[in-house]
C-alpha cells in the first residue's frame, strides 16, 4: 500500500507539532497508536474512509493506495473534520460531493 496525501492535508491542531513525523511514521508503515486518518474512499461510491492508524498495516487489511485529507487524534475528532468539510464544500459548491471537491482542488493547486 502507498500513501498519498492531499497538498491541502488537514492536521488537527494538536498534531501539527508532530505533523512530519507522523506522516513519516505512516509512509514507513510504522503503528502510531493515537492518530486516525480520513481518506479518499478506494470505492467510488463512497467519499471518504475512516481508518485508526492501528488498523492499517495489519496483515489482511486492504493494499489499496491511500489519498489521505486529514490526520486527526480520534474517530470522533475524523467524523467532526467530515462534518466540517460537507459544510465547506457545500457552501462552496452547493453540492456534497466531498470526493470531487478534493481531487480538483488537489488538480488546481
Amino acid at each position: 500500500m502507498c500513501m498519498r496525501f492531499y497538498r491541502f492535508l488537514y492536521v488537527q491542531e494538536e498534531l501539527e507539532k508532530k505533523k512530519d513525523k507522523i506522516i513519516d511514521k505512516l509512509k514507513k508503515k510504522k503503528v502510531l497508536l493515537s492518530c486516525h486518518i480520513v481518506a479518499l474512499s478506494s470505492s467510488e461510491k463512497n467519499q471518504l474512509d475512516i481508518y485508526s492508524s492501528r488498523y492499517l498495516f495489519q496483515p489482511g487489511f486492504p493494499t489499496e493506495d491511500l489519498f489521505v485529507v486529514a490526520i486527526v487524534k480520534s474517530h470522533e475528532d475524523a467524523i467532526e473534520f467530515v462534518e466540517k468539510l460537507l459544510k465547506d464544500v457545500y457552501n462552496e459548491t452547493k453540492r456534497t460531493d466531498m470526493r470531487s471537491y478534493i481531487l480538483e482542488k488537489e488538480q488546481d493547486g
